[in-house]
């Protein structure tokens, strides 16, 4: 470093550098594949030897958890505290809204984690859970913060190199919200020519990874789990980390009112709590209920209306609530709710005065993660509204494909995720109805300032909203059909594949779907094609349950008596998991060139050298590390 460059100036320079090699290759983690999963999960794993080595630690007595503020404090009260040992990124100067939980050998809560949903389980049925195995599983529920966990870690690192002060002194890189957020080289763009434009820019556009053929672009399909950042997304998220708490404070009000217009929810009506995923704002929704219990022990009980389409985070939270009952909505193989068995539902339960129960909350995702399907949530929020009900939507797989409009729906809650919408930096929130929850004032406070302390994160969601609109959801939907239909028809065209969750071909049915894709091959192992789409033409896609269980089962005809024989073998045998389904999903940085290197890359044979893989994964690890 020389001697005229200011410490800060040289820690952050360093720390962005990483970050945006971190970027390259974002994917979500552990149950993705490709070469760029392979990476990401890497990376951060690699992060919690960061954070015990930082604190002296050994991994064979400790492991880390990480968190957002909220999560650790729910985690933190269930231990004794010479159990751990805690450090968060507003520690050491960046509001990063992580925090780290290295925790003693066994010392975890051994009974239902605090928050549940995407990747706790190991696999589940209807009213049984089999939790996850690894602690860092069962405790660190939905999506984590990846990229601010990397770049917590690496922060760590720098700090050892530059001393504890390095990203705690004054920075003057002071900017404004316009600066941050309204200009940057696309603004005079719309429509199709700003997606021709961003689709030049998602960081990755230019990554090669190790193919059959040799090296070759990257293609992510795997867009349902996790989107790429864009460049101007990113320059929001590291201008915005630089920021005085003044300009972070107008960041902050700023990003809320983008979200309300956003959503159709106006600011007067809709409160916007920023979280760390979808996964953790549901579970803000489900504690609020059970404080209303609570208050009011002598009400009735009540029901909450799911479905077997939901992800595990729109199901799991619901479990176990008290004097509640979950029920669940049948859906159709595409997908679709049954509206007239919701209609008769509620008829029975909150249209009849000798009813014992009444459905409080109707809990149902906007699409679905596995086929795409849109439901009519407008149709859903009228008969909850006639009926008295509250609703709840988990946008998570909906809100970068179609418009929604809280208030015309009759929406009272809504969950999403950035890292869904191209700004994959640990930032969600949960719209609702003003008055509606029930926490006290001090505990909303510690909600909201768990969410605000990720000034980036939330920056960075702002500006994937504000370029969404800009592109806006007409040229998104024909876009995403037009992917979506010649993925299809050349699927189909493979006489082996069975694709799922698309039982009427007709142009008007496909419509209503996301360019979302489950198929499989009869006689392959879905990892097997997974690894055929990487190995052959560099492809990012996703195998499994997709934490939808239920589900899946259910597109694959599994029988109550399949279903038990399952739970127990996987007692016996912890590693033998349902293979489920392989996934492709697009998204805006997707081409019909992409759609035309998958088809051609499922029909080709032979495997992929493991050699090629390490030499990759030592590459971009000394990137971001190094």
């Amino acid at each position: 470093m020389s001697e005229n460059i200011p410490t800060i100036t040289y820690a952050y320079a360093q720390l962005e550098k990483s970050i945006y090699a971190a970027l390259e290759t974002y994917s979500n983690v552990h149950r993705g594949s490709g070469p760029a999963s392979v990476v990401s999960t890497r990376l951060y794993e690699m992060a919690r030897t960061s954070v015990l080595n930082h604190l002296g630690l050994k991994q064979k007595d400790y492991q880390v958890i990480f968190c957002s503020p909220l999560r650790a404090s729910k985690l933190t009260a269930a231990m004794k505290a010479d159990d751990y040992q805690m450090i968060s990124s507003a520690d050491i100067g960046l509001n990063l809204g992580v925090t780290a939980l290295a925790v003693k050998q066994n010392a975890l809560p051994k009974d239902i984690p605090a928050i549940t949903g995407g990747g706790t389980t190991q696999l589940y049925g209807p009213d049984w859970v089999m939790w996850a195995k690894a602690p860092t599983d069962r405790f660190e529920a939905g999506t984590p913060a990846i990229i601010n966990c990397i770049a917590f870690a690496k922060a760590l690192m720098i700090i050892r190199q530059l001393g504890k002060d390095a990203f705690t002194k004054e920075d003057t890189q002071a900017g404004t919200v316009d600066d941050i957020l309204y200009t940057d080289a696309l603004q005079q763009l719309s429509g199709m020519k700003l997606l021709e434009a961003v689709r030049q820019e998602w960081i990755g556009s230019k990554l090669l990874v190790p193919t059959l053929k040799g090296m070759s672009s990257y293609i992510n399909l795997d867009n349902s789990a996790s989107t790429p950042a864009f460049e101007t997304v990113w320059q929001a998220f590291r201008k915005a980390c630089h920021q005085p708490s003044e300009v972070q404070k107008a960041l902050l009000a700023e990003t809320k009112a983008i979200v309300s217009q956003f959503f159709g929810a106006p600011q007067d009506q809709f409160d916007v709590i920023f979280t760390s995923n979808t996964t953790e704002s549901i579970n803000l929704l489900a504690d609020s209920i059970n404080a209303g219990n609570r208050k009011q022990p002598d009400d009735k009980e009540s029901i909450i209306l799911g479905s077997l389409l939901e992800h595990s985070s729109n199901d799991l939270p619901w479990r176990g609530i008290n004097k509640h009952k979950l029920m669940r909505l049948n859906v159709d193989k595409a997908g679709k709710y049954d509206l007239k068995a919701l209609e008769n539902l509620l008829q029975n339960h909150n249209g009849n005065a000798d009813s014992k129960a009444s459905i409080r909350l109707v809990a149902l995702s906007g699409a679905s993660n596995i086929t795409g399907f849109c439901n009519d949530i407008g149709a859903i929020g009228k008969l909850t509204k006639r009926f008295g009900a509250q609703l709840m939507v988990d946008a998570a797989q909906l809100a970068a494909h179609r418009k929604i409009d809280m208030q015309s729906s009759n929406i009272d809650y809504l969950a999403f995720s950035g890292h869904k919408m191209y700004a994959p930096f640990g930032t969600g929130a949960l719209i609702v109805r003003k008055g509606l929850l029930n926490f006290d004032d001090q505990e909303l406070i510690s909600i909201q300032a768990s969410g605000n302390e990720n000034i980036g994160g939330i920056a960075a969601l702002a500006k994937a909203l504000l370029l969404i609109k800009q592109i806006g959801f007409e040229t998104i939907e024909a876009e995403e059909y037009k992917l979506l239909h010649k993925a299809l028809s050349g699927l189909a065209s493979i006489p082996e594949i069975k694709i799922h969750g698309y039982p009427d071909s007709k142009e008007s049915e496909i419509e209503h779907h996301t360019a979302v894709i489950p198929f499989e091959i009869k006689n392959n192992l879905n990892s097997s094609l997974a690894k055929k789409l990487a190995g052959h033409g560099g492809i990012g896609s996703r195998f499994g349950c997709h934490c939808a269980h239920l589900f899946i089962k259910y597109l694959l005809d599994f029988t109550p008596a399949q279903d038990k024989i399952q739970r127990f073998v996987l007692k016996i045998v912890p590693i033998l998991n349902l293979q489920g389904l392989l996934r492709v999903s697009f998204g805006l940085q997707n081409t019909e060139n992409d759609v035309d290197v998958m088809l051609h890359s499922l029909q080709q044979k032979g495997k992929m050298s493991s050699k090629k893989y390490k030499e990759f994964l030592k590459q971009r690890i000394a990137l971001v590390y190094g």
